[in-house]
């Protein structure tokens, strides 16, 4: 985006500036450090560097390179931050208004504090660009409802499973049912055909019976 190409060197230039200067005058600037490192490394001093123009020029460097970075674009958000922890300890220990008793001076120092603040404020806005690109808690988020989705997705298509299974086991069930129904009617003909059968050979043997008995006694009479 132009804004971005625009607002990134902006926002670094003046710290491009600052480390530059700080090697070519390093000597001065380590002398105006000594305070703030009194302040701010004091008793540490066996643990950290205090040789005051070492530390002028790593923070020098520091400035240079993120400030390089921050300005092409590479890794804009490490780089901002990086620049931050430079200015925050600066800013809140080199420019103590509160400290000063000359309201002139005081002046000057709140003043310097309110430009670092406003600087801090814009890589903090750098730090937490995106490029466009979604942040970290909305791809948490849309990683969640996604893995939410294929749940209910997951549950839902082994339900419609279960009830693909549960209508086979139905239909199969009546089949049963139907044919058992069927075999049942199918007996039941059977019987009937077979009870049928047997009363009309019994009626038959009835009738035979009776016409011999008639014929034996129509014999009887002639004789």
């Amino acid at each position: 985006m132009i804004l971005r190409r625009v607002a990134r060197p902006l926002l670094a230039s003046i710290f491009l500036a600052g480390g530059i200067n700080a090697l070519r005058q390093k000597e001065a600037h380590a002398e105006a450090a000594k305070p703030l490192l009194d302040k701010t490394v004091g008793e540490k001093a066996g643990e950290l560097p205090s040789d005051p123009v070492t530390l002028v020029q790593v923070d020098a460097a520091l400035k240079i390179a993120a400030g390089t970075m921050l300005t092409v674009g590479v890794l804009p958000r490490l780089s901002s931050v990086l620049l931050l922890g430079s200015l925050v300890p600066t800013t809140v220990v080199g420019h103590a208004f509160w400290e000063e008793q000359d309201p002139q001076k005081r002046q000057q120092e709140l003043t310097e504090f309110l430009k670092n603040a406003s600087l801090a404020g814009g890589l903090l806005i750098s730090a937490a660009d995106t490029g466009g690109k979604p942040s970290l808690g909305w791809r948490t988020r849309h990683a969640a409802e996604e893995v939410g989705h294929q749940v209910q997705g997951k549950a839902g298509a082994a339900q419609r499973r279960m009830g693909a299974v549960q209508g086979k086991a139905g239909l199969a069930a009546a089949k049963a049912t139907k044919v058992s129904e069927m075999a049942t009617a199918g007996a039941a003909k059977r019987q009937g055909r077979a009870a049928g059968m047997a009363k009309g050979k019994g009626k038959a043997l009835k009738a035979a019976k009776k016409g011999a008995g008639r014929a034996k006694s129509a014999a009887t009479h002639r004789h």
